[in-house]
């Protein structure tokens, strides 16, 4: 491969990713030289599986308190001056049609690879250079210049964004280099966990969770004030589905999580009561099934043997708690390697929450996954790789 010796480069992008490619085509459209360094060898990997390969590419209702940082205001600024509708300009522009799923998710109609595409060809318009099968080995900073060595060369420049993303996924290429960068420069870090990730259980628990593995219910899941409304899947390691890898990215190790089966019914114990009177013969399991799916339904009513006329009021009310207010502590999660996303990363405080621009190092930027702010699952993360990518490169 050939060396890469261009001193006169304006901006050094490392990470091919949504973000990344967000501010190359921004940053070249206004006219400056980019250089986007990709080490996969194509760019857009978590792109590409987004949504199933659809790619839920944003949310309308993507605001700042759908973001978990440790300063909820940071996101703000970005968020507010791209919008989704501004990315949906983008794909206008090129043909590309969406849908609104659930929850308003928008998906995209002809595929994720349709989304990396759009992006490739405003990279090509805005002249902005797309270089992949590239890793960065070191940075160095001096003469007001960041001077990169990578496995192809050197290269110089005087600004550099650092979009690397977090360390989800890594068979896809995820790496700690932008946390690498970070403490480098003597940059703070909150602690990355892995986030929108599957909770695993000790033994237990599995007794109960892994024969349901495959049953999805709908639920709404809480820890503390927050709660997700979606549908939860039992698996053979514990308890996944929407749900809980919303509730998941609040989680923290010890924390109780509060599960209720039925969040359309404000009163189960009185459902039950009646149930009694109307059905006396009937066993609970056959109740249960009205409102659950059959094998979790059997699952729960193993605890209460006998026939609806056998159960006082005091017996039917503990099992419209365990309905209502199953409380189970995760013994963990499934990692890095199921999580959809990281929480945490570059600490907020080191930005500028208009620029993204480190505030005690000039022209160093970080966007993106790799800075501490996680998105709820449906879109949420890819708007802010869009804004934080466009806003960034509006000052490089």
């Amino acid at each position: 491969m050939v060396d890469i010796v261009q001193e006169n480069v304006d901006v050094v992008i490392v990470g091919g990713g949504a973000a990344g490619l967000m501010c190359a085509i921004t940053a070249g459209a206004r006219g400056l030289s980019v250089l986007l360094l990709e080490h996969n060898k194509k760019p857009g990997a978590k792109i590409l599986i987004s949504g199933g390969g659809r790619c839920n590419f944003t949310n309308q209702d993507a605001v700042a308190s759908a973001y978990i940082s440790n300063n909820p205001h940071f996101a703000k600024s970005a968020l507010s001056r791209y919008t989704p509708w501004d990315f949906m300009d983008v794909l206008a522009r090129h043909d590309v049609s969406w849908h609104e799923k659930t929850l308003g998710q928008l998906f995209c109609d002809q595929g994720a690879k349709r989304i990396l595409e759009v992006l490739l060809e405003e990279c090509k318009t805005a002249g902005a250079e797309v270089r992949c099968g590239v890793s960065v080995t070191s940075v160095k900073f001096g003469e007001e210049r960041y001077h990169l060595s990578t496995t192809s060369g050197q290269v110089s420049t005087k600004k550099l964004v650092i979009a690397t993303g977090g360390l989800s996924i890594p068979k896809m290429g995820a790496t700690g280099f932008a946390y690498d960068i970070a403490h480098q420069f003597g940059i703070g870090l909150n602690t990355p966990v892995p986030a929108l990730v599957p909770f695993t259980f000790t033994d237990a628990d599995l007794a109960f969770m892994k024969p349901l593995a495959g049953v999805a219910a709908m639920s709404r899941v809480s820890i503390g004030k927050t709660t997700f409304r979606e549908s939860l899947l039992f698996t053979h390691r514990g308890l996944s589905g929407p749900a809980i890898l919303q509730i998941s990215s609040y989680w923290d190790e010890g924390v109780p999580v509060v599960i209720n089966l039925l969040p359309d019914d404000e009163d189960v114990a009185g459902w039950l009561k009646t149930a009694r009177e109307s059905r006396p013969k009937a066993a609970l399991k056959s109740v249960l099934a009205e409102k659950l799916p059959a094998r979790l339904a059997d699952a729960i009513a193993e605890s209460w043997p006998g026939v609806m006329a056998s159960f006082s009021n005091a017996v039917l009310q503990d099992v419209a708690d365990r309905l209502t207010h199953w409380q189970v502590i995760p013994s963990g999660t499934e990692g890095f390697a199921k999580a959809e996303v990281t929480r945490g990363g570059i600490n907020t405080d080191e930005l500028s929450s208009k620029t993204l621009e480190v505030k005690v190092q000039p022209g160093l930027y970080f966007i993106g996954e790799c800075v501490d702010v996680t998105g709820w699952l449906g879109g949420y993360n890819f708007q802010w790789a869009w804004a934080s990518g466009w806003a960034a490169a509006q000052y490089l």
